[in-house]
């Protein structure tokens, strides 16, 4: 038991670890009205373990923190990250592209609204819906499934089950 709590911190540990440092890395593509923030393609990794959830929803507000957003940004962005990531994690059976689904809705609904509101965007929100929902498309859908791809080869060696 003790085993696969560390195991589970760890995996949750490192994949925040390097959400934070592709955000901060990628910094001027991963914030704004046009985004395409590269650490999201990470949101795919709870198809290989659920210690991927906390890691990314701790990643993504550090990340948030670190990028110098807003406290309802902060906030609405990680939760939008945590839901997207909890609904991967719930469709891992299906194909790549089914599961790399869920951030994309998320953010889509979510972000927008964080632009106007928080940031004072005046862009139209169904337009900011369309800016970010083709980010987020290319961070999950493209860099993510590739990852999963690559990783997929690997899963047995490289994630040991941390439930």
């Amino acid at each position: 038991m003790e085993r696969k709590n560390v195991t589970f911190l760890t995996q949750s540990a490192m994949i925040a670890a390097i959400y934070v440092v592709l955000t901060v890395v990628f910094a001027p593509f991963s914030f704004g009205e046009v985004q395409v923030r590269v650490s999201e393609m990470l949101t795919i990794l709870p198809i290989f373990t659920p210690a991927a959830i906390p890691g990314l929803f701790v990643g993504c507000l550090i990340g948030n923190i670190l990028g110098g957003a807003v406290l309802p940004d902060i906030i609405f962005g990680s939760l939008a990250t945590l839901i997207g990531a909890v609904c991967t994690w719930k469709l891992r059976d299906q194909k790549h592209w089914i599961a790399a689904l869920p951030p994309v809705v998320a953010n889509i609904c979510i972000v927008p609204f964080v632009l106007r509101y928080a940031y004072g965007v005046m862009l139209p929100i169904p337009l900011m819906m369309l800016t970010v929902g083709i980010g987020e498309v290319i961070s999950c859908e493209v860099f993510g499934c590739i990852l999963a791809a690559v990783l997929g080869k690997y899963s047995q060696r490289i994630w040991k089950p941390a439930v």
